[in-house]
């Protein structure tokens, strides 16, 4: 362990940076100076020299190239109960904050994920992929509750 960090079988390039409290498990692979922040866990991934992952992720069964951005909450959903599933993210993708990656998914080359999406399908090479529901306001609707 090292500064609060966690490696199971994985391996690590040069210049890498770790944690606080990251956590690398087995089949887990680091490409030189990538950054993985804290609490952010990785298994069975290879990551390209980099990229970085500065906080709060689950990244599992994926490949990710080389300087991609992993925003902050981001998850890989690789197991639907039955099997796992892999995540691409190809060089040079952004990948918003809180986002969902719904395996199998494709990232393309320098594609963009918007905050707060749950990706299901491919996006194209440099692409925006915004996958979340429109916002809808209900004005007055807490009065309305609190007279029932």
């Amino acid at each position: 362990m090292l500064g609060g960090c966690v490696l199971d079988d994985s391996t690590v390039g040069e210049e890498v940076s770790l944690g606080p409290y990251s956590r690398l498990r087995p089949e887990t692979v680091l490409a030189d100076k990538v950054k993985i922040g804290n609490f952010v866990e990785l298994k069975k991934s290879a990551v390209g020299a980099g990229t970085k992952a500065q906080h709060l992720a689950y990244l599992g069964d994926a490949t990710i190239g080389k300087n991609v951005n992993i925003g902050a909450g981001v998850i890989t959903c690789n197991y639907d109960g039955t099997s796992k599933h892999p995540t691409v993210i190809e060089d040079g993708a952004f990948v918003g904050t809180d986002s969902q990656l719904i395996a199998p998914v494709r990232i393309g080359k320098d594609a963009y994920v918007a905050a707060g999406s749950s990706v299901t399908e491919d996006v194209p090479p440099e692409s925006l992929a915004i996958a979340r529901g429109r916002q809808v306001n209900k004005e007055g609707w807490v009065k309305t509750r609190k007279k029932k």
